[in-house]
């Protein structure tokens, strides 16, 4: 028996509760996804109003990150020990109330430390959300279904985000901060009546000297990396704080090889599916963020558009993703998630390659709409796919562990494929901010961003090749076992 409460998926049509398990973990995650981009455009107002210098505006954007991507690993695994109903609800409780208080103060720091606790928060609803769903659909047609649905909301939140600060901002600043609050109330009230209880992993203790090595690290990588684009990649100060994570990181993983209830069983990285799935999101949102960044700059700095223009720029992509993620789940399970994976990254590649055209006098259906249709098409693919093969043949007991790994990659992939670009942009425009100093710069940070794609390509190619021998080996054992009976 297994560890969770598994409602019946064996048809495939769901009844009500189903539904309502898997729309209520999906809408909060969107959410999360929501909230990184939802502030950005409202910046501006944010400095205006508190009179915030540039660098203390920035930590708006990455306290999030930090809070985020730095404690995911823990968010998950705490899922896993006291129980993914829980740690869900709690969490969304969190981002609730920090939404609100983000809303209504008026000094920079408190600000500052709400997008901080928001992350947080965020770090442990998304991993109790994927094991959620991962442990109440049983593996297979119906789980891959389930991640499909639950991938239009990650993956669109981001670009409706941008569409809902386009228009909040022109009222307020604050209503960036206050719309997510009755949603995440609306998404606890749901999620206490529907969600099932789970019994959590029982027996074992509880892994304090690895979650702190671990959370620490992983924070102070994050912090590095943001920092490391305004100060300097060579200054002391970066350099020191790669060094302290990589040596509290290394701590982490000798402490995990000798605990006996380790936070982070490292054998689960022995799955070959698994490691791809994670180096691969890493790499294809590295790319994808800092391909975002720079397209938002060319939009608003050369071509002229307005903060809800350039919203609404990336709206055929957003739209691709929400009507066809729902629908890609036949087509992973025909294909297998190490082909769906590779033909959605190489959509990718070839999107940001069209997009090294570009120029001062570029047209939007031209030049930008092709690259759009292409990141449409590459996250529907891909995104689905990834999240199933990372949590494909996992233990229940490890599915919040598992969710927490992918998401801490996409994360840190993130903000360093943000942290590169940025720092080649603003280099090769000599630190100038005008659309001729940026369109110096445009050329050089595209093509890291495709680069970067690549590397993505490769790590899919790897899976697929893997398959195809794994499909042969098959082909020849059968034959075999048919002549032994």
């Amino acid at each position: 028996m297994s560890s969770s409460v598994q409602l019946s998926t064996s048809s495939t049509r769901w009844d009500a509760r189903l539904w309502g398990v898997l729309l209520t973990v999906s809408v909060v995650v969107g959410l999360d996804a929501l909230d990184v981009s939802m502030v950005a455009v409202a910046l501006p107002s944010i400095q205006a109003e508190l009179g915030l210098s540039t660098g203390a505006l920035q930590w708006i954007i990455s306290a999030y990150v930090l809070g985020y991507g730095g404690l995911l690993l823990l968010g998950g695994r705490t899922a896993d020990l006291l129980g993914r109903r829980r740690v869900f609800l709690v969490a969304v409780a969190v981002f609730a109330l920090a939404s609100l208080l983000g809303g209504l103060v008026d000094d920079g720091a408190l600000l500052i430390a709400t997008r901080f606790i928001k992350g947080l928060a965020a770090a442990f609803t998304a991993p109790a959300a994927l094991s959620i769903i991962t442990t109440t659909f049983h593996e297979g047609p119906a789980r891959n279904r389930a991640i499909s649905i639950f991938a239009v909301f990650g993956a669109s939140g981001y670009s409706a985000g941008l569409v809902f600060s386009g228009l909040l901002t022109q009222v307020g600043w604050r209503w960036t901060f206050l719309l997510p609050v009755p949603i995440a109330l609306a998404a606890l009230a749901a999620a206490i009546k529907l969600i099932p209880s789970y019994q959590p992993q029982t027996g074992g203790g509880y892994d304090f000297p690895g979650a702190i090595t671990g959370a620490a690290g992983s924070l102070l990588l994050v912090f590095a990396v943001v920092e490391a684009p305004e100060i300097g990649w060579a200054a002391p100060r970066t350099l020191i704080s790669f060094a302290l994570a990589l040596a509290l990181l290394v701590t982490f993983v000798f402490i995990e090889k000798r605990s006996k209830h380790p936070l982070l069983r490292l054998g689960i990285l022995r799955s070959g599916p698994l490691a791809r799935a994670n180096l691969g999101g890493a790499t294809f949102f590295g790319a994808y963020i800092g391909f975002q960044f720079v397209v938002m700059l060319y939009l608003q700095t050369v071509l002229g558009w307005s903060a809800l223009q350039t919203a609404l720029g990336f709206l055929p992509a957003a739209l691709i993703v929400a009507f066809g993620s729902p629908r890609i789940e036949p087509l992973i399970d025909r294909l297998g998630t190490p082909r769906t994976i590779l033909a959605g990254v190489v959509a990718h590649v070839i999107g940001y390659a069209l997009f090294l055209r570009i120029d001062e006098s570029s047209s939007y259906a031209g030049s930008v709409l092709p690259s759009m249709i292409l990141l449409g098409i590459g996250f529907m693919l891909a995104f689905s796919s990834l999240n199933i093969q990372a949590t494909n043949g996992i233990s229940d007991d490890e599915q919040g562990l598992a969710g927490g790994l992918l998401n801490t990659s996409i994360q840190v992939g993130g903000a360093i494929g943000l942290a590169v670009v940025t720092a080649v942009l603003t280099g090769n425009a000599g630190g100038a901010t005008g659309p001729a100093a940026l369109l110096n710069g445009l050329a050089p940070a595209l093509t890291v961003v495709t680069g970067i794609a690549v590397i993505s390509v490769l790590v899919a190619l790897s899976g697929v090749i893997g398959l195809r021998k794994a499909e042969a080996r098959s082909a020849v054992a059968e034959p075999e076992f048919a002549a032994a009976e």
